[in-house]
């Protein structure tokens, strides 16, 4: 598909709009099903939140047909998919009269995520621009973090200081910071990348960085720390920290980062467990949930978990039907736990269909930061979507007792406004990269930047030309508006080598 024109490019329009029908098709089917469960006719606001869905989908169809043509087809369905399916649910839950879950609330974050998202492809044009911001975004990602730490802005929410109020809304800024230090990663990462895989000393066959080249990095890493000290968030820092090693692992492919972030994970984990109580409680739960105990302990027990765990239990292989379980039983089932009240309702196929969408956008978006020509996008476009899968595995593994529970809340299922619109900013960002790495090569990117496109020599990227302009087609002055010849190429890319 990336060597098409855009009039050829149609049949790919066209599958995108109808697979786009059959996501909003699948979420309108279960709100449908929960209305008739429980009330015997469709429930009430059904025609406005389908409408509405439809709008938004079909909205951002056209925004990337006119503003990234060639970005990726699939990644769009495959989270309305998610939050459709996620709006029946907290509907389902909303019709209970389950405290907490507001179906009108999840469609606006919805609404304002979507736009967002909208805004970011209509002004982005080019990726890479965001390689300027890499030490702002720095900044913004720290300010981001600290502020539930302010006093009158800050407040402590089950046991956890990660949220703020501006008025009457509430947002937790950690959702939006992944988002600023996937980008200073990927911007730091890949103007350091040589010194940071070959610089320093070797200790039992690693090859260790110099500490200066790691000075920034640290600075992150610190702040992840006092996150999990000044908030009692385990899931951020947990997301932070796995951000931090796996962007480092894709920028100097050394394995050796695997095994260092591995080693500084465990004896975290175990400075944690052993100085902080509310790390020792979700161990102990984690480890105990069926004590009578911690299961019959008011606050900061195991009733939470042993009561999702009830529930995907009796939703066995096919699930109890749409409204037919008891997922209202469960606390905060409409955001935390939502998970376990999806595999109630829809059983282990449900929950196995939805960890398959949700695979398919992380691969999407691996495939695209393969493709995409330039190493900030790469950098971007991987950090991205291994964020969304540790997300992902952080969530379901609290859930099903794979490891403790963090707190994180799933992506585009789960109802909080904030994650909404942080992931769907995630999504808008992939999806340009996407458009830069299926673009054709002859194609140039509209406004693009002077910054040069890689080319390799060496068996190392460097750039070159413009976005998408491998070294034949850089243009030089004696061949402005025309392709260069392999000679004039020649030349160009010694060069840079000199």
């Amino acid at each position: 598909m990336s060597g098409l024109r855009p009039e050829e490019n149609a049949p790919t329009r066209i599958a995108e709009a109808v697979l786009l029908v059959v996501a909003l098709a699948l979420g309108m089917g279960g709100m449908w099903m929960v209305g008739y469960a429980l009330e015997d006719g469709l429930p009430e606001g059904f025609w406005t939140y389908s409408i509405v869905l439809a709008a938004l989908a079909f909205t951002t169809h056209i925004v990337l047909r006119l503003r990234a043509p060639y970005a990726d087809q699939v990644i769009l369905p495959a989270v309305v998919l998610l939050n459709s399916v996620s709006m029946a649910m907290v509907l389902r839950l909303d019709l209970v009269d389950m405290r907490g879950a507001n179906a009108s609330r999840h469609l606006m974050w919805t609404a304002l995520g979507v736009i967002v998202a909208c805004v970011v492809i209509f002004l982005l044009r080019d990726h890479r621009s965001l390689r300027r911001l890499t030490y702002t975004a720095m900044v913004v990602g720290i300010v981001l973090v600290i502020l539930p730490l302010i006093p009158g802005l800050g407040q402590e929410i089950n046991g956890a200081q990660i949220w703020i109020f501006i008025g009457p809304f509430s947002l937790q800024p950690a959702e939006f910071a992944k988002i600023a230090f996937a980008v200073f990663f990927a911007g730091y990462l890949v103007a350091n990348r040589d010194t940071l895989a070959l610089a320093g000393k070797k200790f039992l066959g690693l090859q260790l960085p110099r500490l200066r080249d790691l000075g920034p990095i640290l600075i992150v890493w610190a702040v992840s720390l006092a996150v999990l000290i000044g908030e009692k968030d385990l899931g951020t820092s947990l997301l932070f920290f796995g951000l931090f090693v796996g962007m480092l692992y894709l920028a100097t492919d050394r394995v050796g980062w695997i095994v260092i972030g591995l080693t500084m994970f465990a004896g975290g984990a175990v400075a944690a467990w052993s100085i902080f109580s509310h790390v020792q409680a979700r161990v102990d739960i984690w480890l105990n949930p069926l004590d009578a105990e911690l299961y019959a302990r008011e606050f900061g027990g195991s009733y939470q978990i042993v009561q999702g765990l009830f529930g995907m239990a009796y939703g066995g292989m096919f699930g109890a039907g749409w409204g037919e379980g008891y997922p209202d039983r469960v606390p905060f089932a409409f955001s935390d736990f939502v998970y376990a009240s999806l595999g109630e309702e829809l059983g282990l196929t449900g929950l196995l269909a939805i960890l398959l969408i949700y695979l398919v956008i992380v691969q999407r978006g691996l495939r695209h930061a393969v493709g995409v020509r330039d190493g900030f996008g790469k950098l971007l476009a991987g950090g991205l979507a291994f964020v969304m899968a540790l997300q992902l595995f952080v969530v379901v593994g609290g859930i099903t007792r794979i490891i403790p529970l963090t707190g994180l809340t799933l992506p585009f299922m789960a109802q909080g406004g904030s994650s909404l619109l942080a992931n769907w900013i995630v999504i808008a960002l992939m999806l340009r990269i996407s458009d830069a790495a299926r673009r054709p090569s002859a194609l140039p990117t509209r406004g693009a930047l002077a910054d040069p496109a890689p080319a390799m020599v060496g068996g190392d990227a460097i750039e070159v030309g413009g976005p998408g302009v491998g070294p034949v087609q850089a243009g030089t002055e004696a061949g402005a508006g025309r392709g260069a010849t392999p000679d004039e190429a020649t030349q160009i890319v010694r060069g840079v080598e000199r």
